[in-house]
């Protein structure tokens, strides 16, 4: 698995309490926390922070729709506003993540910027398939170019 994979895998599925993370503990801080029963939505506003060991999670807002089964039934999960994701060793940012776990799809769009120790990637739009592993940066909607500085080793 690669480590773009790795970390927007890891970070969102994790936020989502799935059960491939069951075990592990997710702390999430807002300003705000609303469930609305009848849409099955669980809505996390203000300074949003998805905490779990393995990633870090930054959003001004974070919605979960759920299914029948409760939180363990994600349809979706939206991240909005400044949106941050943080591991050891690699940070991606963007202004919009929607993960959908029945196609294993997370798109993160806005001014998409993901750094580690190899270099930085910039682009529009960032779409990691999940179930093949692979990452395919565009310019999305805006019709940016992708941009890329690699540092040799």
């Amino acid at each position: 698995m690669s480590l773009l994979s790795k970390v927007f895998g890891v970070g969102l599925s994790l936020a989502l309490a799935s059960h491939a993370v069951a075990a592990d503990k997710v702390q999430i801080t807002a300003d705000t926390f609303t469930v609305t029963e009848t849409s099955h939505e669980a809505v996390f506003t203000g300074n949003v922070v998805v905490n779990h060991p393995a990633v870090l999670v930054h959003a001004d807002k974070v919605v979960a729709t759920y299914g029948e089964g409760g939180t363990t039934d994600i349809k979706t999960f939206v991240a909005t506003g400044h949106v941050e994701l943080k591991t050891s060793d690699q940070n991606a940012t963007g202004e919009k993540a929607v993960f959908t776990p029945s196609d294993q799809l997370l798109r993160l769009t806005g001014n998409v910027l993901v750094t580690n120790s190899g270099g930085t990637v910039g682009a529009g739009e960032l779409v990691v398939n999940m179930a093949t592993n692979v990452s395919t940066f565009t310019g999305g909607d805006s019709g940016k170019r992708v941009t890329g500085v690699f540092t040799s080793q």
